[in-house]
C-alpha cells in the first residue's frame, strides 16, 4: 500500500452500498496526527447513519466509523510510533462542559465518523489531545485491533454504570446484550451487582450467562406485568432489595424503552443507552410516585479511557471471544449483515488495502 495514499469505505447516501475510494493524505494541523487504522468496530451508530436515517454532522460523502485503534505515524513527535485508541468523542478540554467533567458532552466535540472522515479506512486524521495510548502489556494479551472496541462499546457502557451510582449488592437489569449491552452486563457484575440478562435471542443470554452474568431471561412475547413479576421472583432468588434497581436500556427499541420505563421501582434509576428514533408514551409521574431517576448517557469521556483499559489489564473484563475480525473489503456485507442483527460478536474491522 502507498504510504501517500488514503485508501477510505464512504457513504454516498443512505442504503447505498459504500463506495471504495483513494486520496492524498491529508495535511495536518499543529494539534493533529495521522493515524494508520488497525481496526474500526461497525457500531450500531453506523448504521443508524446508513440504514435507519440519522443524519451525520458532515454532509455526504463521509468515511463512517468511529471505533478506531492504530498507530500514530505523523504529526506531533512525542505521539509517533505509538498504539493508540481515539476516544469516539473528542471534546475541547477547554469549556465549560469540559472543565465540569462533562467534557463527553462539550459543544466543541467532534467525532471521526460523524463530524469528518473516519476509521473505515486506511488512516484517519485526528486531534491529538485525548489520544488513549494502550500500554505495551495490554498489547501482550491483545492485538491492537481487537482493542478498537474500547473506544465505544466497551468505554460507553462503563461510564453509564459509573453514572448510575451503581453499589455492590444492587440488582441490575440490562435490556439487550448484544454487543454494548453484553458489555455493559459485564461491567455491571464487576462494580459488584448482581445482573439479570433481558434479550430475545438465546444465543446471546446463554453466552452472557456463560461469561459470568447472574440470571437470563428470554423476554420474546412476554407482556410488561409478567417480565417485571418474573425479575421480581428472580430477585428474591439472587437476595437483592426489592427496591433501588438499577436499570440498563441497551437495546435501542421502542419496546425495551418501554419495558425499561415500566421497570422503574422505588428509588431506581434508569439509565439510558440504546438510541431509536422510535417514540412511546410514559407517565412521568412515576418518577414522582417512585422518587425515581432517569439519566442518559453520550458516548464516554475521554478521561476515563484509562480506567476502562484498567479492567482488560487486571483481566477482570475479557474480550477475546466476543469480538470477530473481519477484512473492510467486505464492509457492505457486513453492513447489510448488521442490519439484521446477524452477529452475536462485535465485527471489527481490519483493513485489507492493497
Amino acid at each position: 500500500m502507498k504510504s501517500n495514499i488514503i485508501h477510505q469505505w464512504q457513504m454516498i447516501e443512505p442504503n447505498k452500498e459504500l463506495r471504495y475510494v483513494k486520496s492524498e493524505l491529508p495535511e495536518l494541523d499543529l494539534d493533529e496526527v495521522l493515524v494508520k487504522v488497525a481496526g474500526c468496530g461497525v457500531c450500531h451508530t453506523d448504521i443508524s447513519y446508513w440504514h435507519h436515517g440519522v443524519k451525520t454532522n458532515h454532509s455526504l460523502p463521509l468515511t463512517l466509523g468511529h471505533e478506531i485503534s492504530g498507530e500514530v505515524i505523523k504529526g506531533e513527535t512525542n505521539w509517533i510510533g505509538k498504539k493508540v485508541i481515539i476516544p469516539a468523542v473528542l471534546p475541547c478540554g477547554k469549556c465549560p462542559l469540559c472543565l465540569g467533567g462533562r467534557s463527553n458532552i462539550c459543544r466543541n466535540q467532534v467525532m471521526p465518523g460523524n463530524d469528518f472522515d473516519g476509521g473505515f479506512a486506511s488512516h484517519v486524521k485526528v486531534p491529538s489531545r485525548f489520544l488513549c495510548e494502550v500500554p505495551t502489556e495490554l498489547l501482550e494479551r491483545y492485538s491492537i485491533e481487537q482493542l478498537a472496541v474500547v473506544a465505544d462499546a466497551i468505554s460507553t457502557p462503563y461510564q453509564v454504570v459509573q453514572k448510575s451510582e451503581l453499589e455492590v449488592g444492587d440488582l441490575a437489569v440490562v435490556i439487550g446484550v448484544g454487543g454494548v449491552g453484553l458489555y455493559g452486563a459485564l461491567i455491571a457484575k464487576i462494580f459488584g451487582a448482581c445482573v439479570i440478562a433481558l434479550d430475545i435471542n438465546n444465543e446471546k443470554l446463554e453466552r452472557a450467562k456463560s461469561l459470568g452474568v447472574d440470571e437470563i431471561l428470554n423476554i420474546q412475547g412476554l407482556e410488561i406485568k409478567t417480565i417485571k413479576n418474573k425479575i421480581k421472583d428472580i430477585s428474591k432468588k439472587l437476595d437483592t432489595p426489592a427496591y433501588g434497581w438499577k436499570i440498563y436500556e441497551i437495546s435501542g427499541t421502542k419496546t425495551g424503552q418501554e419495558l425499561a420505563f415500566n421497570l422503574l421501582n422505588y428509588a431506581s434509576t434508569l439509565s439510558i443507552v440504546g438510541f431509536t428514533m422510535d417514540k412511546f408514551e410514559v407517565r412521568l409521574s412515576n418518577l414522582m410516585a417512585f422518587d425515581a431517576k432517569i439519566i442518559g448517557t453520550w458516548g464516554c469521556r475521554a478521561e476515563l479511557y484509562p480506567e476502562v483499559l484498567k479492567l482488560l489489564i487486571e483481566d477482570k473484563l475479557k474480550i477475546t471471544q466476543l469480538i470477530q475480525t473481519i477484512p473492510m473489503s467486505k464492509i457492505n456485507e457486513v453492513f447489510k449483515n448488521a442490519v439484521h442483527n446477524y452477529y452475536t460478536k462485535r465485527p471489527v474491522l481490519v483493513p485489507d488495502f492493497i
